[in-house]
């Protein structure tokens, strides 16, 4: 089957939704497929845009932190070169005027040991000792800040960055960081906001810093393009889905259920038992109406035609049914005037002459009559009333030596046609007379039996079918005549010991 039969076998709305779907659906979906490059580019630029901000924000703390590393350094390798007296002041007045430079810190020892402090430091014992010239960075002991050690030669100077300045740098370099996260690898110090990835609303990144000693999480707000903007940028599948929605609620309301009410009404009209109702109310369009009236006229028109149909039809049924009933009693007469005349011959020979002459008559009055049967019922000629008639027929019939043949009859209902009757009537008649005549106190035995739906074999068994010393010139002319009924059967006699068999057409079983 090809697409265009499969198409044309669907229904009306169904063809109607696969066209809208096949003009409008295209367009939609490049439309779509534009508005989601577009969606995804956005997001990319908001994505790039957060990882610049988080970026900004990493960098103004690694700066903040290498300011505040490189002023420290500085002042403690000025203030220590000149012996420990009075330093932490001599550093506190040098730091005071480095701009955004923490004020709180301690100077120690090369063991450790702290010497002086300005501020509170909190306890720094647990930082790492650092060498002249390194620099280590680590969260504060106290959670606080971020602790920065400086080594400078004859010791080390410690100074605490607070949270707050940590977060005043954060947020006015990155704008719209939420969450701000340090960790050394041992601890973490929230600088401010929910700790990044607790939502799922947050984006989180991570930067390191001074060389990898802090690790900052950064998260900012998750940025992306919304769900009422897709929506918007999916207006022309929705629009396809509204035309197509559209499109087949109109054509089912205006076209297909009218349709289907008068559907109903024509199928469910039965001529000569109920006369045609259409519905009257088939929606707002006229040409459904216009059919409406145009089936109302045509039924019309058929069931006058019908009507004279029938009356035609009765009347040459009846006709028929005369001129059956004239040849039925042509044939009956003749039978008579051949059993008449029969009887009043003097030689034996003339008087069986007229008795198989009467035999093949009255089987084919009896066909006729069964075949008229067959015309009021419409099934065809029903084998086995029409045989068993027959072997009656041929008993009553048979010569005085053969009045006490047996026929015994073994048969299955099949219906056949009018000339596979008269072939089997006859063919029945001759073995039975052949039986009669030459064999007349041996029985003859006939079954008919369904072989396949639309063909039955007879069989007929009698003792003179048996090879014998018969006549051979009769037995020659019987054969050939039982030959050629096989033929008008179209089949072959199969014959056996004692037993003819022939396959003969039979209509398919009810």
């Amino acid at each position: 089957m090809t697409l265009l039969e499969r198409f044309a076998r669907l229904p009306t709305g169904a063809k109607l939704l696969l066209i809208v779907s096949a003009v409008l659906l295209p367009i939609g979906i490049a439309l779509t497929w534009i508005g989601e490059s577009g969606i995804r580019q956005a997001n990319n630029a908001l994505q790039g845009r957060q990882q610049d901000q988080s970026r900004a924000a990493a960098k103004a703390i690694e700066s903040l932190i290498a300011r505040n590393a490189l002023a420290l350094r500085v002042a403690a390798n000025g203030v220590l070169s000149q012996g420990p007296a009075d330093a932490c002041a001599r550093m506190q007045r040098t730091l005071s005027i480095a701009p955004a430079v923490a004020q709180r810190f301690e100077l120690e020892g090369t063991d450790g040991h702290p010497l002086c402090a300005v501020g509170d430091v909190g306890t720094t014992t647990s930082l790492a000792l650092v060498a002249p010239g390194s620099i280590g960075v680590d969260i504060a002991p106290d959670m606080n800040g971020i602790a920065i050690r400086a080594g400078v030669i004859d010791g080390m100077a410690t100074a605490i960055i607070p949270v707050q300045e940590l977060k005043i740098a954060a947020t006015d370099a990155g704008g719209s960081v939420e969450g701000l996260v340090l960790s050394d690898g041992d601890r973490q110090l929230p600088v401010f906001g929910a700790a990044p990835g607790s939502d799922r609303a947050m984006t989180v990144s991570e930067w390191p810093l001074s060389n990898g000693k802090l690790i900052a999480r950064i998260g900012s707000p998750r940025q992306q393009i919304a769900t009422s903007d897709r929506l918007v940028m999916l207006l022309p599948v929705l629009m396809w889905v509204a035309a197509a929605l559209i499109t087949w609620v109109l054509v089912s309301r205006l076209l297909i259920r009218p349709l289907k009410r008068l559907e109903r009404a024509v199928r469910d009209y039965n001529p000569g038992q109920s006369a045609l109702d259409l519905p009257r109310k088939l929606g707002p369009s006229q040409e459904i109406q216009e059919l409406r009236d145009a089936f109302a006229r045509a039924v019309t028109r058929v069931d006058q035609s019908e009507r004279e149909m029938s009356g035609a039809l009765e009347g040459q049924r009846r006709l028929v049914r005369e001129v059956h009933n004239r040849v039925k009693n042509n044939l009956q007469v003749v039978a008579s005037l051949l059993n008449i005349h029969g009887r009043s011959a003097e030689a034996p020979e003339a008087r069986s002459a007229y008795a198989g002459i009467s035999r093949r008559v009255g089987a084919l009055s009896i066909v006729h009559r069964n075949h008229f049967a067959e015309m009021e019922e419409n099934r065809g000629i029903s084998l086995r009333p029409l045989i068993s008639e027959l072997a009656a027929e041929l008993r009553a019939g048979a010569p005085e030596e053969a009045r006490g043949l047996s026929i015994d009859l073994d048969m299955e209902t099949v219906y056949t046609t009018q000339d596979a009757a008269v072939a089997v009537a006859f063919l029945i008649t001759e073995i039975v007379e052949f039986a009669m005549l030459n064999a007349p106190k041996d029985p003859v035995e006939l079954s008919l039996r369904r072989t396949s739906e639309l063909t039955a074999r007879l069989t007929l068994s009698s003792q003179v079918l048996n090879p014998d010393v018969q006549d051979e010139r009769e037995k020659v002319q019987f054969e050939r005549i039982v030959g050629g009924l096989a033929k008008q059967l179209r089949s072959s006699l199969d014959r056996k010991l004692g037993r003819y068999s022939v396959d003969l057409p039979v209509f398919p079983p009810d």
